[in-house]
């Protein structure tokens, strides 16, 4: 199992997603032995889990089941242990396109915080590209590091533990791309700047302050960056459902013969309207509410030295 290459079979070691529901998923390590608990009853890894095929439907102890997927970046997102704040598919969806991250693009990253971003952008650059990310932090680079090899990936990523601020990403001159997700991006600038490759590149920058989002342009004006946007995403996911819609009365049309006029002429009682007066349709409706303000993406193009 890997987070960028896809496997048919389960083996002792892999990391799975339970399915239970769409509002209920958890990832779990396979062990031989081990057993997991779950409202439908207990999943035990030996004979459950392990030798089975991802996708699998599985019957718990107490005669409920639930499917066991392949993980992905997507389902690793919404089920991942929270060590930070982490971005969500609306916002690396964009991030990607926008940094025009390929197979084989280097990229240098800071704020490894959870994760979620760096296993998107691995699976994008696979497999022949590499990941350079910075985390502040000791024990969160330590447990990136854990996760990254549990998830068979670590050949892709390098993990440091320092201040980008001071230190910089530890590379020159070879980054395609430059992911800032910390508090002051502003004074990380000049060093993504010399890591990024002299023929030029892309930057981008995630801050939940529009404060921060100006100093930021500033100083990427300042160091001669070109093409500086800043984007909100916001997404909005419509309700498709059927309806039943009531068809409006316009009355008989000019020049046509009432039904009731039609009967007392013939001497016949009155034909009821047997016709539809509803029709049923698809419709999509939008939501009552939805998730507000996550953060600014400000992006910017390194050009070519």
């Amino acid at each position: 199992m890997s987070f960028v290459e896809y496997s048919e079979i389960i083996q002792e070691g892999d990391v799975v997603i339970i399915f239970l529901g769409h509002e209920s998923m958890m990832p779990i390590k396979v062990q031989s032995g081990a057993q997991t608990q779950t409202r439908y009853g207990v999943i035990r890894h030996s004979s459950d889990l392990i030798g089975q095929r991802f996708g699998s439907k599985v019957t718990c102890s107490k005669g409920g089941w639930v499917y066991v997927l392949h993980p992905t970046p997507e389902l690793w997102t919404v089920n991942l242990p929270h060590r930070t704040q982490i971005l969500y598919t609306t916002d690396i969806a964009n991030i990607t396109l926008m940094l025009e991250l390929k197979p084989g693009s280097v990229v240098c990253e800071s704020g490894t915080g959870s994760g979620s971003l760096s296993h998107s952008i691995l699976r994008t650059i696979a497999p022949t590209g590499h990941l350079h990310t910075v985390e502040f932090h000791a024990q969160r680079a330590e447990k990136a590091m854990q996760e990254f090899k549990e998830h068979k990936v670590s050949h892709l990523v390098t993990v440091r533990n320092h201040d980008v601020c001071k230190d910089g990403f530890g590379t020159t001159a070879i980054a395609d791309a430059v992911f800032l997700d910390i508090p002051s991006p502003w004074e990380a600038i000049t060093h993504a700047k010399s890591a990024m490759k002299r023929k030029g590149g892309r930057l981008c920058s995630f801050s939940p302050c529009i404060e921060q989002v100006q100093r930021t342009c500033e100083a990427l004006l300042d160091h001669g960056f070109e093409e500086i946007c800043t984007l909100e995403v916001l997404l909005r996911v419509h309700d498709v459902r059927t309806v039943s819609l009531p068809l409006p009365d316009f009355g008989p049309e000019e020049g046509s013969v009432d039904s009731s006029q039609m009967a007392s002429d013939v001497g016949q009682e009155e034909v009821p309207n047997t016709g539809n007066t509803s029709v049923i349709c698809r419709t999509a409706k939008p939501p009552r509410e939805m998730a507000g303000h996550t953060g600014y993406l400000t992006f910017a193009t390194k050009p070519l030295n």
